[in-house]
């Protein structure tokens, strides 16, 4: 197995952050190599093409490993060391629902069948504040080709981990377990992407580990952590907070300035680290590979 970057849209390191920090991490990687989950520290640079850029330098890796949403350890921000209790293995994903053929499969067995590769993305959460990220993982296309769905299936649901170290499964608000969904043509697209770990390591348990989903066109609370099934359907999901607050939270959740909260603008964004303001942009700034999905749907509501 090994890493690659050969889409158009991927730069190197070295075009979006400090040189210093780039060889701080390569000697980080090397060091680390002999220990954990060689596959993830495997790198091999492929010509730079200016076709996308995140825009804005890497988030500090402080910032966006201690500053978390994650409802399933309470709503703090500062979860991080409480996630820590999730044990990462053994882990499995159950594959259900319109598949020729449902079965789990182990998260090792998992990355032996892809070629993970490395991409920055801007996150943009709903609460308005944003981070850049390199996250390491594979295309979730990948992942429909090793499930095998069926024709008739239109949805990809995800579900995440449900374990006793989790403390907010008690609060009696939430409608346990968190459950997202995207179609099945959002899941082909080539941004969509299933995460495995950040900044040249494995996925640490605050920021979804050992996997999730990541959709950076959409807000935050569509990419599912800690996913432990994934369902085919041909039935548009209720999703966990479309299910508690409608009027807020819907099915699609796309990034949209010019779309406010019912509480708040989302027309500018925080940046973690700096906390400098910066407008918002459509898709996130993806609308060149992801508005196309929704040239037939425009009498939905696409945004927030």
């Amino acid at each position: 197995m090994h890493i690659i970057r050969r889409r158009a849209w991927e730069v190197t390191d070295r075009a979006v952050t400090p040189e210093h920090f780039v060889l701080n991490r390569r000697s980080l990687l090397a060091g680390a190599a002999a220990t954990i989950l060689p596959s993830l520290m495997a790198r091999a640079e492929a010509p730079v093409k200016q076709d996308f850029k995140p825009g804005r330098p890497l988030t500090e890796e402080k910032y966006a490993t201690t500053y978390n949403n994650y409802y399933e350890f309470g709503d703090s921000k500062n979860i991080w060391q409480d996630a820590q209790a999730l044990k990462q293995r053994p882990w499995t994903i159950k594959l259900d629902g319109m598949l020729k053929q449902p079965r789990t499969i182990g998260i090792d067995d998992l990355l032996k069948q892809v070629s993970l590769e490395e991409r920055i993305y801007r996150h943009r959460c709903v609460e308005a504040w944003a981070m850049t990220v390199p996250w390491t993982g594979f295309p979730l296309a990948g992942l429909l080709k090793i499930a095998e769905p069926l024709g008739s299936a239109k949805y990809v649901v995800f579900e995440t981990a449900q374990d006793k170290v989790m403390s907010g499964l008690d609060a009696p608000l939430y409608p346990w377990p968190y459950v997202e969904g995207v179609t099945i043509d959002e899941a082909g697209n080539d941004l969509a992407f299933i995460s495995t770990g950040m900044y040249g390591k494995p996925l640490p348990p605050q920021n979804g580990g050992p996997i999730r989903l990541t959709m950076p066109w959409k807000y935050g609370f569509k990419s599912a952590k800690a996913i432990v099934r994934i369902t085919f359907t041909d039935k548009r999901p209720a999703t966990f907070w479309e299910a508690i607050g409608p009027s807020e939270y819907g099915f699609w959740a796309n990034v949209n300035p010019a779309v406010a909260h019912p509480r708040w603008s989302q027309a500018s964004e925080r940046l973690l680290g700096s906390d400098e303001r910066v407008p918002t942009q459509i898709f996130n700034g993806y609308a060149d590979q992801v508005a196309a999905l929704y040239a037939d749907r425009k009498t939905e509501k696409l945004f927030m």
